[in-house]
């Protein structure tokens, strides 16, 4: 069977893996991100070597041009990334055709084809990790222009702590970045999965710092639900898949501050898929994704 060698390109880690065309994650391989680009092709490469591939479909955590076939603008990876990640200099060293794609876009479409979505005709997802991305699946079909977009992370949220120059957007406030800063700020001397055990355990301290980034992700949760009213919310990533912890409260401010009216309310879950998420979305990347949506 021919797949599909897929990448899931992070701040934290790179993940390589082939991928049939139903999104089974055949072979997975995964290394620490460095500022060596070149690592990513050789690891590619041995990945492939497993089975025969068709082309590469490569996920990364920034703003791509889809037009251009490009990453244009990455904040959390080395600067060497956005350089390299271009499709016609990934072609040209692996000898395969390869697709660059937003790392959410890249899940989003794994969990509308293979995860939590695929019930849904039209399913947005947002993933709550050490940063927050979006993307729009719309009757199967990946929402996009010639950029990547539903950026629902960098909206601002607080406009009083713009004009003061403090952290106002959903991903300054509401990530797993923010939780770590704020738990800090709160003289706490856990962070991350720590301190959401630590809420389990009853610590009211670290219950307040998780409330105030919760929800701040909440907000960006349902302003997404305002823009493109999906059927279904998909939260993934570290702290998204933290179940009703996290849930809840996007629930409760759906049902208060989300779309009126609506014949069947817009259902909240988690991601079915985990990391793999954007793995499994590269085996219908070519099926979600309209080329001619990029090339007006």
């Amino acid at each position: 069977m021919t797949s599909v060698l897929a990448v899931d390109l992070g701040g934290t880690s790179m993940r390589v893996s082939r991928t049939s065309p139903d999104g089974e994650v055949l072979e997975r391989r995964e290394e620490p991100t460095s500022d060596d680009a070149t690592r990513l092709i050789e690891l590619m490469r041995e990945v492939a070597k497993g089975g025969p591939v068709a082309h590469a479909v490569v996920g990364v955590p920034g703003r791509v041009d889809y037009g251009q076939g490009r990453l244009e603008y990455a904040p959390n990876v080395p600067a060497v990334w956005v350089d390299a990640m271009d499709e016609g200099k990934l072609s040209a060293d692996l000898g395969l055709p390869v697709s660059l794609a937003n790392d959410a876009d890249l899940a989003a479409v794994g969990e509308s084809w293979f995860g939590a979505g695929r019930d849904f005709a039209d399913m947005a997802y947002m993933t709550v990790s050490t940063g927050i991305g979006a993307g729009v699946v719309v009757g199967g079909l990946l929402l996009h222009g010639r950029r990547s977009m539903a950026e629902v992370g960098h909206t601002v949220v607080d406009g009083e702590a713009l004009a003061e120059g403090r952290p106002a957007t959903v991903e300054e406030l509401g990530s797993g970045t923010a939780l770590d800063r704020l738990a800090k700020e709160a003289g706490l001397d856990v962070a991350g999965k720590d301190l959401v055990n630590q809420v389990r355990a009853g610590d009211d301290r670290a219950a307040k710092v998780l409330t105030r980034v919760v929800t701040a992700a909440a907000i960006g949760a349902v302003n997404l639900a305002h823009l493109f009213t999906p059927e279904v919310l998909v939260i993934g990533g570290g702290l998204g898949l933290n179940g009703d912890l996290v849930l809840d409260p996007i629930r409760n401010l759906l049902e208060t501050r989300g779309p009126r009216g609506l014949p069947t309310p817009i259902a909240v879950v988690n991601a079915a898929l985990g990391d793999d998420a954007g793995l499994a979305g590269a085996g219908a990347w070519h099926r979600a994704f309209r080329p001619e949506a990029a090339s007006r």
